[in-house]
Parts: structure tokens; C-alpha cells; sequence
């Protein structure tokens, strides 16, 4: 039982990867359709992550009130009757109308599994959820492309992942008694207690602004080098226009690949270890991406970046209850969302802004920077934690 309920638990990240990219692939046939303009596509996107990051900053009261079981549900149903809403809408008023339950739907799924499983789970499983999350971002394109290249209909496409959602909607609504259930009985990390936490606001603990930090950094680089790492290779490098997807894609498959390698590596190595080797690996990434070497290297640099950055997202959440506690890690791990979130949406065109008014040379600069200015709120995070176990045990 325990096994299926995992699974239950991994198809609900397929299906939060399953509408993060079609609104990318799709937008040319729906803008045309609809008459907007190309700018609006970044006007919804930006609606959807308001969601978001709203939902995640409620996350941790809404499920102390309702249980992750029940949130799940709602929120996956929420997200489904989005999708089903893009298929029907008639004018581009309703697709906003409709971006808004879809990005409040997944910051809650997000926050809430993240946590659960973070609290209930070892160590493996947090990677490879966030593998099965790239299973469905990877997996949403490719079912659109089918739509779009047979019928011409991105309306179809939208449909298509809204029936797969309901249906992860009726597994969950079934699944609902498992929750406390399994969880009673799920391996679980040892428990690092911190009992000067109990009396402090979650914000106020020592070392969670630094942990934001770190999530603002990581997923503003993600983010932007998926989103500009075409445009670097093509103007800076002189590639084709379909090579330099094909690295993207590389970056994206190192991410994911390297997402379920971590899990088996974290039977053996600690969270702590495994998010500084991943930064160390993404700097050196970043580093062949400036250099002056041929095209192979270029590509070598892609994986490496996505390789580094797979295990630091779902290792650090994994610390959260362990670095602060489980009495505050639900609402501390929404605020990680939450940062995370303002990091994917807002650092990528800050970026773009400067690039636009300067050269898009400057690209693996910047995106080593935002791993520097990670790794330093990371490490300063560690030593504090260290030097207060240390003190602990002394005292």
C-alpha cells in the first residue's frame, strides 16, 4: 500500500509538470486565433506565477487547517478545471480568468507535497519527484505537438491535459483516507530537533532568510538558462537555430536524468554534501560557457549546468524540516515556493532587460553569478547551522 500511495504521490508532480511548458509551444497558433499580441503570452505567464506564489505564501496555514490530502485534491482540481477553461475560452479576458486557479492550484500542490514528503519520506524520494516533475514538463510539449501538428489545435491539446488531470482528480478524491494512514507508518529521516525554534515566527529563525537566498538564486538560474540559452548559442556562439535547441534540450535531460541518478546517490552521501558538489558542478558548467572552445564544449557546459543544478533543488527542501523543525517547515517551505517562484519569474527578464541593452554575451556571466550568490547563502547557512549544533552540544 505504501508503494502505491508513492506513486499516487509521483503522479501528482507529473501532472504539476504537465501544464508548466505548453503555454510556450502553443501561444503562436492561440495568439492568432485570438488576436493578441505576441507580448501578452509574458502578461499570462506572469498572472499564472502571482498564483503561485500567493498560494504558496497561504500554503503553510491552509494545510495545518485541511491536511495535504485534501489540499492536493482541490488543488489538482482547481488546476484541471483551468486547463478545461484554456479549451473553451473565447477571448484572451478568459484565459486570464482561467490563469488564475491554475497558478493558485499549483503552488499549493507544490508547497504541500514538497513538505510532506520532506517530513515523511527519506531523502531519495524528494529527487525523484522532482524527476517525475521533469517527466511531466517534458512530457506536456510533446502531447501538444500532437495536437497542434495534427489537427492544428492547440484548444485539443489543452483538453487533452485537462482529462488527465480529472483523472488524477478521481485517484486523489480515493486516495484521501491514505494520507495520515501511510504516512504513520513511511520511513523517515532522523529527526534533528531544534526546540529554540518553537517559540519563534518561522521568519524570524535563524538561517531561513539565508535558505531564501539560495531558492531565489537556484531558480532564477534554471529559469534563465532554459529560457536564454538559445538566443546565447545562436548570437554569441553562431550556431543553428535547431542545434541550439537540441543543447537546450540536453540542459533540460540533465536536470531530469540527473534528478533520478541523485536519488540513489543520497542512499549514501548527505543533502548537505550533495547541494555543494551540484553548485560546484554548475559553476564549472557556466564557466565553459564563456570560454573560447569549440561547439562540443558548448554542449558539455549545458549538461554539466543541468546535471549541477538536478540535485540542489530537492536536497535543499529536503533540509527544510531538518535546518528548522518540523513544527514550522510547512510554512517555511511555502515561503521557499513562494521565493522560488519570484526567482523563475522575475530574475530571467531582469536579464533579458540588460541583455537587450547591452549583449546577450553576458548570459554565463550572469548565470554564474546567480550560482555564486547561491553557494554563498548556502555555505553562510551551513556554518551557521554547524556553529549553533556546536554550541548546543557544548552547552
Amino acid at each position: 500500500m505504501a508503494t502505491f500511495f508513492l506513486i499516487i504521490i509521483y503522479l501528482a508532480f507529473i501532472s504539476l509538470g504537465l501544464p508548466d511548458s505548453l503555454l510556450g509551444v502553443s501561444w503562436p497558433l492561440m495568439r492568432s486565433e485570438l488576436g493578441a499580441p505576441l507580448e501578452t503570452a509574458g502578461w499570462l505567464f506572469m498572472t499564472i506565477a502571482a498564483g503561485t506564489i500567493i498560494s504558496s505564501l497561504a500554503t503553510g496555514a491552509v494545510l495545518k487547517r485541511f491536511g495535504t490530502g485534501m489540499v492536493t485534491f482541490v488543488s489538482v482540481l482547481m488546476t484541471a478545471g483551468a486547463l478545461l477553461g484554456f479549451h473553451f475560452a473565447p477571448s484572451i479576458f478568459w484565459l486570464f480568468i482561467c490563469a488564475i486557479p491554475l497558478g493558485l492550484g499549483a503552488g499549493a500542490v507544490d508547497a504541500g507535497i514538497n513538505n510532506y514528503v520532506a517530513t515523511h519520506y527519506q531523502a531519495h524520494h524528494m529527487s525523484w519527484l522532482h524527476c517525475f516533475w521533469g517527466v511531466g514538463a517534458t512530457m506536456g510539449p510533446v502531447i501538444m505537438a500532437q495536437f497542434i501538428t495534427g489537427q492544428q489545435s492547440w484548444r485539443s491539446g489543452y483538453l487533452a491535459i485537462a482529462g488527465l488531470q480529472f483523472a488524477l482528480v478521481v485517484i486523489l478524491f480515493f486516495s484521501l483516507p491514505l494520507w495520515n494512514k501511510i504516512a504513520g507508518d513511511a520511513p523517515k529521516e532522523p529527526e534533528t530537533t531544534r526546540p529554540e525554534h518553537d517559540t519563534q515566527k518561522p521568519l524570524q529563525i535563524s538561517g531561513v532568510k539565508l535558505a531564501l537566498v539560495a531558492f531565489l538564486f537556484y531558480c532564477g538560474a534554471e529559469a534563465a538558462v532554459g529560457l536564454w540559452g538559445s538566443s546565447f548559442l545562436i548570437k554569441m556562439k553562431d550556431l543553428s537555430v535547431d542545434t541550439a535547441a537540441k543543447y537546450v534540450s540536453f540542459y533540460y535531460a540533465g536536470i531530469t536524468i540527473g534528478r533520478f541518478i541523485t536519488g540513489f546517490i543520497t542512499l549514501k552521501i548527505n543533502s548537505t554534501t550533495l547541494i555543494r558538489g551540484g553548485q560546484i558542478i554548475t559553476l564549472a558548467g557556466a564557466v565553459l560557457l564563456f570560454l573560447p572552445l569549440p561547439s562540443t564544449f558548448l554542449l558539455a557546459g549545458f549538461i554539466l549546468v543541468g546535471l549541477g543544478l538536478a540535485p540542489i533543488f530537492p536536497c535543499m527542501l529536503q533540509e527544510t524540516p531538518i535546518r528548522f523543525g518540523e513544527k514550522h517547515s510547512q510554512t517555511i517551505m511555502g515561503y521557499q515556493m513562494a521565493v522560488a517562484y519570484t526567482g523563475s519569474t522575475f530574475l530571467p527578464p531582469l536579464l533579458g532587460f540588460v541583455a537587450a541593452r547591452s549583449t546577450i554575451g553576458i548570459f554565463p556571466f550572469v548565470i554564474a553569478g546567480f550560482i555564486a550568490f547561491m553557494l554563498l547563502g548556502s555555505e553562510r547557512l551551513n556554518s551557521l547551522l554547524k556553529k549553533k549544533d556546536t554550541n548546543s552540544t557544548v552547552f
